[in-house]
């Protein structure tokens, strides 16, 4: 029988990537539909803007971007990045400079883990990051026309800083960096006024939460606010499920993925010599474990199906 030992990592959802051409996009409109055509207001196609290789620019932030486009608008998943093939580092900054115009210093391993929880991250918590972008804006039509690549930069750094608590001055240096780089000047300026009013918010304790008073249907669309769900499913969910209830399991839904090791006992391992050899994952890789199917990592529901089948 298969045995799983637990192990947390960051990953998020993984499905298969599909090719996708660099994006062009036009104004955002006011009903979120964003057609892929000509660029427009600053983001400039390869042939209008000159590739080269800008090494003030973060990165992992401009891949983080320049993806969020490609799924919103693109067709594209956010899957895992990986040091080779498709889904590989080198990949996603040719998306950059092909979208951008430019290139950056190439991703590291740090760089890649933050890409994967970034755009993992502010796909779960898109809803909640736009309310408080929203709340930070002079009125809601600025919110509504703003550029997609302007838009996308915001929900990076407020992930950053709501969600990652990274420090809040150094995430909005880089993000304007960016948003200057591969605009304008006049967003780089829109971003730093937008982040800075975001770190003095939070250090207040007065983010523009939603409250939840009012009947359901009210408390049904601060919720969703909250915790970053469509307003149907917490409906739903509150009405079968009660509203504590409800909160806790979207709690989970937001929450880091867990995935465990899996011993192969067809060829001998046990759970206990994982555990001796897992004083950390690099151990088991540089000891070629996963490389000769001595173990593999795996989900625990799919281990659960293993241990149902060892009993059929």
């Amino acid at each position: 029988m298969a045995h799983l030992l637990p192990l947390r990592v960051f990953l998020s959802s993984q499905t298969q990537e599909t090719p996708s051409k660099p994006l062009k996009l036009s104004k955002r409109s006011n009903n979120h539909k964003t057609s892929i055509s000509t660029a427009k207001k600053g983001l400039l196609s390869p042939s209008h803007k000159m590739h080269k290789l800008n090494l003030e620019v973060s990165p992992h932030r401009a891949v983080s971007a320049v993806r969020l486009m490609r799924i919103e608008f693109g067709g594209a998943f956010a899957d895992l990045l990986n040091e080779k093939g498709k889904g590989s580092g080198d990949n996603e900054m040719g998306y950059v400079e092909r979208t951008l115009g430019f290139r950056t210093r190439d991703l590291d391993d740090r760089d890649l883990r933050l890409v994967t929880d970034i755009v993992g991250g502010t796909i779960r918590w898109r809803r909640y990051l736009d309310h408080l972008i929203g709340s930070l804006c002079h009125d809601e039509s600025m919110f509504r026309s703003m550029e997609p690549l302007l838009l996308q930069i915001l929900r990076i750094g407020f992930y950053e800083i709501v969600k990652l608590n990274m420090p809040p001055y150094a995430v909005v240096d880089e993000n304007v960096k960016l948003a200057k780089v591969a605009l304008r000047p006049g967003a780089g300026n829109m971003v730093n006024g937008i982040l800075r009013k975001l770190v003095l918010v939070k250090e207040n304790n007065s983010l523009a939460l939603p409250k939840l008073e009012g009947d359901s249907r009210t408390q049904a669309r601060a919720l969703a606010t909250l915790y970053s769900h469509p307003v149907w499913m917490v409906r739903r969910w509150t009405k079968y499920l009660g509203q504590e209830e409800a909160i806790q399991l979207m709690m989970w839904n937001n929450s880091d993925p867990s995935f465990s090791l899996r011993a192969n006992a067809a060829k001998g391992i046990t759970r206990d010599d994982l555990v001796m050899q897992l004083n950390s994952l690099k151990n088991v890789i540089r000891a070629g474990w996963l490389k000769e199917g001595l173990c593999s990592v795996q989900d625990e529901s799919a281990g659960i199906e293993k241990f149902q089948e060892s009993f059929e």
